[in-house]
C-alpha cells in the first residue's frame, strides 16, 4: 500500500484554507513564472486523477486498486491545496490548461484498459518523479517575492509526489521491459527527473535545495507559452 497521508497539517501550518473554505485575497503576484506554474499544477493534478481513476479500473488485484485509488485521493487533495493558494493571491484558473489536461487525464485513463500492466505504472512513475520538483520549484519562486509561508504545504505536496514515484517504480522494478524503458525515457531505477531521497530528507527549511538543476520539458514551456 503506498503511503499516502494527506497534507492537511502541513496545510493549516501554511496559513491555508481547508478545502471548502472561504479565503481572503492578498495583493497579486508579481511573478509570471510562479503564475504559470501554479495553473498548470492545478490542472495537471485533475489529469493525474483522471488518469489513476481508470488506472486503478483496470487492476484485478484489491489491494493494488486501493493503493492506486489513494493516489487518485491525494492528487484532488493536491488540486485544492494549489487552488487554497491561488485564490490568495488572486491568479484564475487557466481555461486553456483545464481543457488541455481535462482531455489528456481522460484518455490516458482510458489507454490504461488496452496498453496492459507495465506501462500504466512506468508512465506513472515518470509523471510523479518530475511533479516532484514542481512544488520545490514553486517554494523558490515564492522565496524570490519573501514569501516563506507556503513553505510546509509545498514541501509536504513535493514529498509525497516522490512516494508515489518510489511507489510506481517498485510494483515494476522486476520487470524485463524496464531497462528497455529507462535507456528510452531516462527514468526507472537509476534515473530520476528529481534528487529527493526519502531516506534523507530535507527539512522543510531548507528543501528549497532540491531540484536546483531541475528543467521542465520543451512541451511543457510550449504549453506554459499558451
Amino acid at each position: 500500500m503506498a503511503n499516502v497521508a494527506h497534507a492537511t497539517g502541513a496545510t493549516q501550518a501554511a496559513g491555508l484554507a481547508e478545502p471548502g473554505a472561504k479565503t481572503a485575497t492578498r495583493c497579486s503576484l508579481d511573478h509570471p513564472a510562479l503564475v504559470r506554474l501554479l495553473q498548470r499544477a492545478y490542472s495537471a493534478e485533475r489529469a493525474a486523477s483522471f488518469a489513476y481513476i481508470g488506472h486503478a479500473a483496470s487492476l484485478r488485484d484489491p489491494q493494488a486498486k486501493s493503493a492506486v485509488k489513494q493516489i487518485e485521493d491525494d492528487e484532488w487533495a493536491h488540486r485544492r491545496h494549489v487552488l487554497a493558494i491561488m485564490r490568495r493571491y488572486g491568479v484564475p484558473v487557466s481555461r486553456w490548461f483545464e481543457g488541455y489536461y481535462y482531455v489528456v487525464g481522460k484518455l490516458i485513463g482510458v489507454s490504461c484498459h488496452v496498453i496492459g500492466r507495465f506501462m500504466p505504472y512506468f508512465f506513472a512513475g515518470k509523471l510523479e518523479s518530475g511533479n516532484v520538483c514542481e512544488y520545490f520549484v514553486m517554494m523558490r519562486h515564492f522565496h524570490t517575492l519573501g514569501i516563506t509561508e507556503h513553505d510546509a504545504v509545498l514541501h509536504e505536496m513535493g514529498i509525497k509526489e516522490k512516494e508515489h514515484e518510489v511507489y510506481f517504480l517498485a510494483q515494476i522494478e522486476n520487470c524485463r521491459w524496464l531497462p528497455w524503458f529507462e535507456r528510452v525515457f531516462a527514468w526507472g531505477k537509476n534515473a530520476s527527473r528529481n534528487d529527493v531521497d526519502l531516506a534523507r530528507k530535507h527539512a522543510v527549511e531548507d528543501s528549497h535545495l532540491y531540484c536546483a538543476n531541475y528543467h521542465r520539458s520543451p512541451s511543457d514551456d510550449d504549453l506554459a507559452n499558451r
